[in-house]
């Protein structure tokens, strides 16, 4: 039985449909929503005076030759000053794998030109957990917590996981964690 002309491929259906594909990628790439930004968003016009995130220096242990990558921020006004604070979740940089991540409240700076000042650690690097979901609202900073229950537990595959959030109170953040569900903690 002989197949028919139009089930056969050849060369140039191969060509034609490499093009239609590339065509696709390539219109899809360079259109986005006319909203879209190219950080992570979070807060209102008040978090613009917030401090930078990104021109802090932070107390990682990188390396000699690491520097620290902003992973996430968000911004407001936790001690009702009417000046917002930022939160910053900050980890060692990476070309591979997945190091710990520490999260900060960084405050403006004393003096015109210098770098926000660092007013309350949240999650130290050294607990070797990773931060996700970060979120400010009020006096409130609320995350997850992802982590690993021992060292044998392969490093691409955490296998804790815990809400939490922090609140002002007293003049410093209270830690409150979440219930656990299905008994997996941090």
């Amino acid at each position: 039985m002989t197949a028919l002309p139009h089930t056969r491929t050849r060369p140039v259906h191969w060509l034609a449909t490499a093009a239609a594909l590339g065509a696709v990628l390539g219109g899809a790439a360079l259109l986005k929503p006319a909203d879209a930004t190219a950080g992570p968003a979070h807060g209102s016009a008040a978090t613009a005076h917030a401090p930078d995130a990104g021109a802090a220096r932070y107390p990682l242990d990188c390396g000699p030759a690491g520097r620290p990558d902003v992973l996430d921020h968000a911004a407001a006004d936790f001690d009702g000053d009417g000046v917002p604070e930022t939160v910053a979740v900050v980890r060692c940089h990476a070309e591979g794998g997945t190091p710990p991540s520490a999260a900060f409240v960084l405050t403006r700076p004393e003096h015109d030109g210098d770098r926000p000042r660092i007013a309350a650690t949240l999650v130290r690097q050294q607990e070797g957990l990773t931060v996700q979901g970060l979120k400010a609202h009020g006096r409130t900073v609320s995350a997850t917590l992802v982590g690993y229950s021992s060292p044998d537990v392969p490093r691409c595959c955490p296998d804790k996981q815990r809400n939490v959030k922090w609140e002002w109170k007293n003049g410093k953040f209270a830690l409150t964690p979440a219930p656990v569900a299905g008994g997996v903690r941090v």
